[in-house]
This record gives structure tokens, C-alpha cells and sequence, in this order.
């Protein structure tokens, strides 16, 4: 490539990413208008402020709390210390040095920040037109000369490009940094947007020429899973490619980066570890009180595909790393995995949602409720019919309106028919009623316009659970009864919720029967499968919003039923808002979200006679588009071979974009059966 056009687009690069500094900071704003930390200075770098999603404010909460973590304590393990610095890379519109200013944290401190000339220039306008910001400074402050843009006594900002080592060095020589005092060094999503070749400069002549520092680093990881591949997509889309991504995919590669270009010792957390493990538990309370909020899935994949590092350079710096926590909340079970890959294909029938609940009603059709999908939450119910060129989807009228339900469920009854029970409109408006569904006529496929879905309010006696969703309703048996048992589940004013209800069905009546055992402990989004006239139990969010791995087993006894903990060698890696199915003795779960840094879960497929778990990866070569497997539904098949059909899926893959999966695919059991 010619230099000129080199030149060129490394400028429109450039610009690209000086475009990321205005959107973060607006959405640092609309977290610190929410209450999520205490920021009065962001709002005077914003020119109209806009309130985001409680996704987007989590998101930018834990992000802000880490960098703020790593500001303190170096902060705290330099106290003592006559002179410190703050040098912070492509610090943008950041407020860092306002607010510590505000807190009086500044003693003997200088900070100095760096960013392109442009968004200095813009940041210095800004400063110097707002009476608040101005008066944080020196009353005096002397004319720009070279790349200083602003020098106050604890204050320099700098235009110019950290890229280049030379200009750097000698920039910050004439704003006066000291290269011997303790300095840390503040990245925030910065140098992953530089060749990689560049960023590693940067941390290799930060490591030379600052012999008592700390690096911290905030940045993104895995690209390669669904949710990393919407994440690449989007920041190409922007002309903001994520170099980093491509040679340090993870938080091991970052680590050993950091060792090899000079430093002496590194931590590196994603946010999932740093959040659960390093913010105090009433603090997360507090957080998660703040808004309405059902978005669990996308808020841990978007924590495990960010990272905070520390790196430090020098003896006294070691006490200012991140630490470990003592007792890590998220399991560090390693997947027992299969050398085979199960295969997955495509299914022509178009069916795309959400929190959708789904039930086999006769073979050959599928039942389809509730959901939320590209035109927002709906009350569609739709039946999959099977042909012979696969399955294709018809919508159907029901004869009473079911509502807009999300994480509901749909529950086959041994008589015919099926129970919709729970879900959700909003996280504040759970949906009422209990509603008996037919297929008419529930015979063979008839024509597509023959197809009607009647619908009749169950009206139950006896005391009714409390209204929830992401619960679990299986049937059970006892004295020659078939009843619904629900477990579980949250609502609007429960977190998690960790009781169980029996429906007596012929006779519609909420009853109690005793259940003996340890009852699992509070949980959502588990799985719960019918098996030999009592339910298995898998997985699920626990209180913590910690995934489990627990098989239960609640079981048929003479007075009622027992609850028995199946203890699994090698354990499986829990998860939650995955799909469960019971095939004789093995119970068969597909997809759901863990913490698991590699890649995402495929099929555990459990023994419930040898009690034992063996992890299969998904083959997804045939499939064109990431296949994200939470909030979906999925039901066996009646083909010769054991397949499943996976339905729906997807996510708000945080601020990238929301993916649905457009078709259904099957999934072949044959290596997992036997």
C-alpha cells in the first residue's frame, strides 16, 4: 500500500476512535445520574446527556469500580510517598482528576493525561468554558506551548500520539514527570485499538522508563465465541478494530504479554472475577437494587469478555497489584470434554425470539408461546409443523389471548394439552393467570389455516405461589395423581425465589404434600425435567447470581417426595438458562451461559445411573451466523435419529448490537446416546 494511503487510513482510524471517547463518556454520565457511583464532573463533559439501559450502566458501573479500585489502592500504598504521578493513556473526557481533586486524594500527586491533539484541544475548550471544571485549577495558568495543552499545578494535559516513543518521552520531560517517582499508568480501553505492534511498545517503554510503576488496563477478551464475534463486528463496523484481541485473546496471553515486554509481576481478572470476587457483597446489593434488571446473561458475558490488569515494575509497587480473591466465587471446574463434536445444522423454517417457551403437543408439531423479537415483545403462539423438507413455522390465533410473557412455561399434561404458567411482560410486571392450551384438532398435521389453539383459564382453588418467572414446572406423580410442580424462579420483588408448589391438574387445586431432604437452595433459570414420576433439577443463578452445577432429584416416597443431591464425577461446569431433557436414564442439558473463560457450553450429557458427566462441544461449521445459546427453547424430535431442535436464542450483546438466531438448528445425539 502506497505510504499516502497508509497515512490516510490510519487518520480515519484515528478519528474513529477519538468517536468512542464521546460515546463512553455519555454512558459514564447516564451510570453516574443513575446512582451507581458519585461523578458530579461528567456531566460537564457531555453536551446532552442520555439515559441508557440498566445493561449499559452495569456495565459501565463495573468498569468505573475497577479503575477506581486500582486508582486507591495505589493511591493508598503510595501515601507516604513525597511526590506521585497518574499518567493516563487516551484519557479522553475522563474526570479522573476532578473528582480525586474533589476527595482531597491528590496530596503530592500530579496527574498528567495524553490523548490525540484533537480531543485535547476539544477537552481544554471544554474546561476552559465551565466555571466548575476552571476552578478546580491553578487561577493562572500559563499559554499552551508544543503539546501541553492545560498545566496546572496537579493538572497536564497533553496532545499528542502515544505511538510515538520519542515525542512521548520528551512531551512529558517539559510537562514535568519525574521518571523516578512512583507513577501508575491508566489505560482504558486504548491501546487495543493501536497495531498491536504499537501497543506493545507503549508497554514496553513504560516498563523501561519508569522503574517505580503500575500499569492498569482495561480491555476486552475472547473474540472467537458468539458473543466476541458481535463485539469485533461492531467495533469493525465503527473502523475501530480491536487489534489486541487477535494476538492476546485472553487473560492468560495478557498476562504473559506484560512478563515478556519488561514487567515483574502481573495480575489480570475478567469482570465477572473482579465483580464477584473484589466488590463487597452490600455493594453489589446496592447496585442491584438501583433498577429493574433481568438481563443476567448478557451481564456475564459482557463482564467475561473484559478484563482489568495490573502490572508492576519496582519492589514498592507489588502491595498496589490487584489481589486474587481468597475464595474465588466462580467455579473453577474444568470441562471433562469429548474428543467428539456433536453436529449441528441448519432447519429452513424462520423462527427468531426470546425468553419464548415451547412444548411437543403431538408428533410432528411443536408449540411455540410468548417471546420477545426484533419488533419488541409480542403475545404470538406459534406451531412448528414437521414436513418432509423439515420443520416451518405457522402462527396461530388463540381463542383467549395469553398476554406478553417472557420466561414463562409451557408444561405437556399426560392427558393432552399443556399448562402456561408464569413469565413476564417487564421486570415489574409479572403476567397473571394460569391457562390450559389445545391444539384443535390434535391429530395429524392438518391444513395450515385448520390449525387453532383454544385456550381456557384454569381457575385454580387452594393458596396460589407467589407470580414468577425463569422458574421451572414439570409433572409429577403421587397416590395416582399427575400434578405441576414449580420451583424457583424470580419476580419483582424477589430476586430468587426457593419454593416449590404442587397443582393437583383433574382437580385444579394448589395443595401441599410433604417433601423431606434439603430443598436446593434459592435459584433461577435452572432446568427441571420429569423422571420417574418425581423431577430432576439442574444448574440455575443462585442469590450471589452465581452459576450452579447441582443435580437434584426430587423423588416419589410413600408420604410424598424426598429431595436427593446427586453427586457427579467429573463434575459438570455449572450454568444456567440452558434446556434440559430426560433420554432413559441420562438427563441431556444443551447451551446456557458459564463463567468458563473457554468458549461456551455445547452439551453436557449426564448418567443418571453411573452419575457421571462427559461435556460435548458443538460443531457449528454449517451454521453462518453465531449461535448463541441462552433464552432459547428446545424440544426433542420424533426422527429416526435422536435429534433436538434448538429454537430462538440470542442476547443484547451489551452496547454491540442484539443478536437473534433467525432458524431453528438440530442437534444430533447419537454420539452422546450411544
Amino acid at each position: 500500500m502506497p505510504t499516502s494511503s497508509r497515512q490516510k487510513k490510519k487518520k480515519g482510524g484515528d478519528v474513529a476512535v477519538q468517536g468512542t471517547n464521546d460515546s463512553s463518556v455519555v454512558s459514564k454520565a447516564s451510570a453516574a445520574a443513575r446512582g451507581y457511583f458519585h461523578d458530579h464532573f461528567l456531566q460537564h463533559f457531555v453536551c446532552k446527556e442520555a439515559r441508557r439501559a440498566p445493561l449499559i450502566n452495569r456495565g459501565y458501573y463495573v468498569r468505573w469500580r475497577a479503575v477506581d479500585h486500582c486508582v486507591r489502592r495505589f493511591l493508598h500504598v503510595t501515601e507516604n510517598c513525597p511526590k506521585r504521578q497518574i499518567l493516563s493513556l487516551g484519557a479522553g473526557f475522563d474526570s479522573l482528576y476532578f473528582r480525586l481533586r474533589a476527595d482531597e486524594a491528590l496530596a503530592g500527586v500530579v496527574v498528567f493525561e495524553v490523548d490525540f491533539p484533537d480531543v485535547a484541544g476539544r477537552k481544554t475548550a471544554l474546561i476552559s468554558s465551565n466555571i466548575t471544571l476552571r476552578g478546580m485549577l491553578d487561577p493562572h495558568l500559563p499559554a499552551p506551548t508544543g503539546a501541553v495543552h492545560v498545566c496546572s499545578g496537579q493538572y497536564r494535559l497533553l496532545g499528542l500520539d502515544v505511538r510515538e516513543e520519542s515525542q512521548v518521552k520528551e512531551a512529558l520531560e517539559a510537562a514535568g514527570l519525574d521518571w523516578a517517582a512512583p507513577t501508575l499508568i491508566l489505560s482504558e480501553v486504548v491501546l487495543t485499538y493501536m497495531e498491536t505492534q504499537w501497543s506493545d511498545v507503549v508497554i514496553s517503554w513504560a516498563a523501561k522508563l519508569l522503574p517505580q510503576s503500575l500499569f492498569v488496563m482495561y480491555e476486552q477478551i475472547h473474540p472467537h465465541d458468539p458473543f466476541g464475534s458481535i463485539m469485533q463486528d461492531h467495533f469493525h463496523k465503527l473502523n475501530s478494530t480491536l487489534h489486541a484481541l487477535r494476538q492476546y485473546p485472553d487473560t492468560a496471553a495478557q498476562r504473559r504479554r506484560f512478563l515478556d515486554k519488561g514487567w515483574d509481576q502481573c495480575v489480570c481478572l475478567d469482570m465477572n472475577d473482579f465483580y464477584l470476587g473484589l466488590v463487597p457483597e452490600d455493594e453489589r446489593r446496592r447496585v442491584e437494587d438501583l433498577e429493574p434488571f433481568d438481563e443476567y446473561e448478557e451481564w456475564h458475558q459482557k463482564c467475561s469478555h473484559y478484563f482489568i490488569l495490573t502490572a508492576s515494575q519496582g519492589s514498592c509497587m507489588t502491595q498496589a497489584l490487584l489481589t486474587h480473591p481468597p475464595v474465588s466465587p466462580v467455579s473453577s471446574v474444568n470441562p471433562s470434554l469429548s474428543p467428539v463434536a456433536l453436529s449441528v445444522k441448519l432447519d429452513p423454517a424462520c423462527v427468531e425470539g426470546l425468553g419464548m417457551a415451547s412444548t411437543s403437543v403431538s408428533p410432528g408439531r411443536l408449540l411455540l408461546t410468548g417471546g420477545s423479537g426484533r419488533g419488541g415483545r409480542g403475545a404470538v403462539s406459534r406451531v412448528l409443523l414437521r414436513g418432509q423438507e423439515g420443520w416451518r413455522s405457522v402462527t396461530v390465533e388463540p381463542s383467549l389471548d395469553l398476554g406478553v410473557r417472557l420466561y414463562h412455561t409451557v408444561t405437556s399434561c399426560p392427558g393432552g394439552g399443556a399448562v402456561v404458567y408464569g413469565g413476564r411482560s417487564s421486570p415489574l410486571s409479572p403476567a397473571r393467570g394460569l391457562y390450559k392450551v389445545l391444539l384443535d384438532p390434535a391429530g395429524p398435521p392438518a391444513p395450515l389455516d385448520g390449525v387453532k389453539l383454544c385456550v381456557e383459564e384454569m381457575l385454580c382453588t387452594g393458596d396460589p405461589p407467589p407470580p414468577r418467572w425463569r422458574h421451572t414446572a414439570a409433572i409429577v406423580s403421587h397416590k395416582g395423581k399427575d400434578f405441576l410442580f414449580v420451583y424457583g424462579g424470580k419476580n419483582e420483588s424477589d430476586a430468587v425465589l426457593g419454593d416449590g408448589h404442587f397443582l393437583c391438574l383433574d382437580q385444579q387445586h394448589w395443595t401441599e404434600i410433604p417433601v423431606e431432604g434439603a430443598a436446593p437452595e434459592p435459584l433461577h433459570s435452572h432446568s427441571a425435567c420429569s423422571y420417574q414420576g418425581g423431577v430432576v433439577m439442574f444448574g440455575g443463578l443462585d442469590r450471589r447470581g452465581v452459576p450452579l452445577g447441582d443435580t437434584v432429584v426430587l423423588r416419589p416416597t410413600d408420604s410424598g417426595f424426598s429431595w436427593e443431591t446427586i453427586e457427579l464425577q467429573p463434575p459438570p461446569v455449572p450454568r444456567y438458562s440452558h434446556s434440559a431433557h430426560v433420554i432413559g436414564q441420562k438427563l441431556v442439558v444443551v447451551g446456557g451461559v458459564w463463567m468458563h473463560s473457554d468458549g461456551v457450553p455445547g452439551v453436557v450429557m449426564i448418567d443418571l445411573a453411573t452419575r457421571s458427566s462427559v461435556e460435548f462441544s458443538l460443531d457449528t461449521t454449517r451454521v453462518p451466523w453465531p449461535l448463541m445459546l441462552h433464552s432459547f427453547c428446545c424440544e426433542l424430535t420424533d426422527s429416526e435419529e435422536p435429534e433436538l431442535l434448538l429454537i430462538g436464542g440470542g442476547g443484547s450483546c451489551f452496547s454491540f448490537g442484539t443478536h437473534f438466531n433467525p432458524q431453528p438448528v438440530t442437534l444430533n445425539l447419537r454420539p452422546v446416546l450411544g
